[in-house]
């Protein structure tokens, strides 16, 4: 394979690629570290040729182990990790990382809260969300335009068309013509069906988004590939929608007793459009204290000073009689200071009658203690744990903002009967928590428990209505349970499409179709 990139088998190169944030652990066989579009088409190629399944990967921040594969691993960030930006428009290749992609005035709000550690690829690829969601949307709204090598081994430009331009392509005597007249074909068939399946959540990273691809007037097949895992092809470039910062932001933190309260303090909010609905709970906040020395070095503070900060929820927790049980940001950000001192103002008087505390921070610094400790509360368990290890397999469920209080205590009882405790974060503003169990995989009995609560935990999201995965996407852990979240029928069409673009299976293999139950226990990790 002649290519202009780096073919690498090394030890520590490999066994850097056998993770991601998961509980998995996969060793590929080699790293390919391509540099240009040239190479991902000669490597697609010489894949096709000699049956060789592969995976792109970006930041290998991924939760669900996306990027994983015993096979060949595309590592993007070494040399594909260009952009450019014209005006409120930025052109990107997979490797960038969102931290040398961020910028003073305007922004691509779709962040996560591993945004100094993530890629613009992976973010693309897993349909991120984050913080500033609840106002923005996730990332596929933000995506114009997309380059994706194919499985014939050429790339091509894909966007948003109208049904005069998709005729033009479907009339066309090659692979994007094909490609075209088939996804035309199942979806138009199919339409019915595919709507109704939609899920009804404002947030939603599983299954390929059928739904938002064909509505009668335009098609866009940028909405498929966004959140598809690479497994219908490679993305080499991306064009993006960037938005421009507003000029002045106030956070508004909540304090509270107990969770019951949050569904009404949520309605009672939503009205007053914040950008961010933040939320997390005590034992978040525990661990944030905890370790403070590293925290107050990830917000660029000595640790005096940053715990200095926090005199104000020492007093806060002397009325409380204790720790909060659950704190909640409200971000605001307006380009009026006007606009924005009137709904801080009414958020007060709003919360006046709740048993909530509320503070104001007065700027940035002091806002800034909540959300590194927010952004960072994975990063801190699954570093500082001893003897249990972070296992994101029930991470990122979606429920209707109402139903929280009654969905909540079943999750968690579901975990507390296995013996198992967690952490708790998220974006209350779109009823998207993330649960994350602390477990010990030295164990044979804790690893078992995996499949076992998986399987009862889905089972109570949709009964609620909701979705298995918000933001953080299938991979190895969800795929196996697409079709208790959207049915039959509606994975075999997942499966069709699959077929269509990658009719051999090797791009990605296992992901977001072919997912079985047996994977999660044969690759996940043995020990902590």
């Amino acid at each position: 394979m002649d290519i202009e990139g780096d073919i690498v088998e090394d030890e520590k190169v490999l066994d850097e690629h056998s993770h991601d944030t998961s509980l998995f652990e996969i060793r590929p066989k080699k790293v390919v570290y391509p540099k240009n579009t040239s190479d991902l088409e000669k490597i697609v190629k010489y894949a096709m040729e000699n049956n060789i399944p592969f995976a792109g990967r970006s930041a290998g921040t991924d939760m669900t182990g996306g990027p994983l594969t015993d096979s060949i691993v595309l590592s993007f960030t070494k040399y594909m990790n260009h952009f450019s930006v014209d005006g409120l428009s930025a052109e990107v290749e997979p490797g960038v990382y969102y931290r040398d992609f961020e910028m003073d005035d305007i922004e691509l709000p779709t962040y996560p809260a591993s945004k100094s550690i993530c890629a613009l690829g992976g973010m693309i690829m897993n349909n991120s969300g984050g913080e500033k969601t609840l106002r923005y949307g996730q990332t596929k709204k933000y995506v114009e335009e997309m380059d994706m090598t194919l499985s014939d081994g050429n790339t091509y430009t894909f966007k948003k068309l109208s049904k005069e331009e998709l005729e033009e392509k479907k009339g066309q005597d090659d692979f994007e013509g094909e490609i075209y007249r088939k996804m035309h074909k199942l979806l138009d068939d199919n339409y019915d069906l595919i709507q109704s399946k939609k899920p009804k959540v404002s947030k939603n990273s599983s299954g390929y988004y059928l739904w938002d691809v064909w509505n009668k007037e335009t098609f866009d097949l940028t909405q498929l590939f966004c959140g598809s895992q690479g497994t219908l092809g490679l993305l080499s470039k991306a064009k993006v929608r960037l938005v421009e910062k507003k000029k002045h932001e106030k956070l508004v933190v909540l304090f509270f007793k107990d969770w019951k309260a949050l569904p009404q303090v949520v309605k009672e909010i939503l009205p007053i459009e914040p950008e961010g609905l933040e939320t997390f709970d005590d034992a978040t906040l525990k661990l944030g204290l905890r370790f403070m020395p590293k925290v107050a070095k990830k917000a660029g503070e000595s640790f005096f000073r940053f715990a200095f900060r926090f005199i104000p929820e020492f007093f806060i927790g002397i009325k409380m009689f204790g720790l909060p049980k659950l704190v909640v940001l409200i971000q605001l950000a307006e380009d009026d200071k006007g606009v924005l001192d009137n709904k801080v103002r009414k958020i007060k008087e709003t919360l006046s009658d709740n048993n909530v505390w509320i503070r104001v921070s007065p700027n940035k610094e002091d806002a800034n203690k909540y959300w590194t400790m927010r952004r960072e509360s994975f990063n801190l368990l699954r570093q500082n744990v001893k003897g249990k290890r972070t296992a994101p397999f029930i991470d990122d469920f979606c429920v209707s903002p109402e139903k929280i209080p009654e969905f909540l205590p079943k999750a968690i009882k579901l975990l507390e009967d296995s013996g198992i405790e967690a952490n708790i974060t998220g974006h209350a503003g779109s009823g998207n928590l993330h649960i994350i169990p602390l477990m010990d995989f030295s164990k044979n009995t804790e690893r078992e428990k995996i499949v076992k609560i998986s399987d009862q935990f889905y089972d109570l999201v949709v009964e609620y209505g909701g979705s298995i995965t918000a933001e953080h996407n299938d991979g190895i852990i969800r795929t196996p349970y697409l079709e208790k979240m959207f049915g039959s029928d509606m994975v075999r069409l997942f499966k069709e499409v699959k077929n269509i673009f990658d009719p051999k299976n090797l791009f990605n293999p296992g992901k977001k179709v072919d997912g079985d139950k047996s994977n999660i226990s044969k690759y996940m990790v043995k020990e902590n």
